[in-house]
């Protein structure tokens, strides 16, 4: 039984940081694993500009631990009146990415896209800078089953953007099904895909039975368990094509725990322990490395961290609430076990 592992330094290709009080919080829960994040911003108002991007940047480092080295990764939010002009901006400013929100699909989407093909200009000045497109995939036509919004999203949606963008790099966040696995697997290299812990070691069956869970739910919403075997085979595969994307979504305790709870599950404190446990059950730690260290920054054509980092086989628990501004936010796995500590 292996009790100490040495990785690379993982990086987050998908996390939400949130603002103000709340970056007190979320910036050191991220900070204490990775080196590096891809920052959503889906704020309220969203970063739709290079100067509120980088200046949100700003705020977020002030937050970062003395004792840490952690670099957030900006990105826009797509708006249907996103220029060429502005994405010109944003290549030539140290933005990594572009996130596509479909209208209304999860929070603060509201102003997202609606008919991709409104963002003709955008889009194909990203393939022309070379400037990732990062994808919440879910179809939003009224009637779709929220269990089905994915595989929708795939053939009506992902398909055609692919055909028409012929040299745009895509990721495919937070994949949640097995027709999305297989999606990925099929597609030309510049597609790829992040897939978080929680995906990995929940389903709904943990959100529903026995009781609603708020704090298991989140969008895309946890699916069946064929779904979640699926995505943990394809992070264990070695694939460069899957790279860990927390998608960690803090909300306030009383944000969470109401008739109309928000979607997101904070991971970020044991983000890394979890992923370990995931692929410990998988019996693949030594692809574990692959997948938090290398496939991401590759990807992304960023060199690998140069430092390590060491988890070793501990039993220790999250505490039960962290401070988030005036509320509170729950941590998933709150106070439960956990198999697997960061030590380094």
């Amino acid at each position: 039984m292996v009790d100490e592992i040495i990785l690379t330094q993982p990086d987050d290709w998908h996390v939400h940081l949130r603002d103000g009080a709340q970056l007190a919080t979320t910036v050191p829960s991220s900070a204490r694993s990775f080196g590096r994040a891809i920052v959503m911003p889906n704020l309220n108002p969203p970063v739709t500009t290079t100067p509120s991007a980088l200046a949100y940047r700003t705020r977020i480092l002030q937050h970062v631990p003395p004792s840490r080295v952690f670099e957030p990764l900006m990105t826009l939010y797509l708006t249907e009146t996103t220029t060429g002009h502005e994405i010109e901006r944003a290549a030539a400013g140290a933005i990594s990415g572009v996130k596509l929100y479909p209208a209304t699909a999860t929070t603060h989407s509201e102003a997202g896209v609606s008919d991709w093909r409104c963002c003709d200009e955008a889009l194909a000045c990203m393939q022309e800078q070379g400037l990732p497109l990062l994808i919440h995939g879910e179809a939003i036509t009224p009637g779709i089953d929220i269990f089905d919004r994915e595989a929708v999203f795939l053939e009506r949606e992902l398909e055609p953007l692919l055909q028409r963008y012929p040299r745009l790099k895509i990721v495919l966040e937070h994949i949640t099904t097995a027709a999305a696995v297989e999606f990925v697997r099929q597609a030309p290299p510049r597609l790829a895909a992040t897939i978080t812990a929680h995906h990995l070691l929940l389903n709904r069956n943990d959100l529903l039975l026995g009781g609603l869970r708020p704090h298991y739910y989140c969008l895309p919403v946890l699916k069946r368990e064929r779904d979640r075997e699926a995505l943990l085979e394809a992070a264990s595969s070695g694939s460069p094509k899957f790279f860990l994307g927390t998608d960690s979504a803090p909300h306030a305790r009383s944000a969470k725990e109401n008739a109309s709870g928000c979607a997101g599950i904070f991971t970020a404190p044991a983000a890394l322990e979890l992923y370990t446990e995931a692929f410990e059950q998988a019996g693949c730690l030594s692809r574990l490395e692959g997948f938090a260290s290398h496939f991401g920054a590759d990807f992304y054509g960023l060199p690998r961290n140069p430092n390590t980092i060491r988890l070793r086989r501990e039993s220790w628990s999250l505490p039960a609430t962290y401070p988030y501004g005036q509320d509170v936010v729950i941590p998933l796995r709150a106070t439960s076990a956990l198999r697997w500590r960061l030590i380094c």
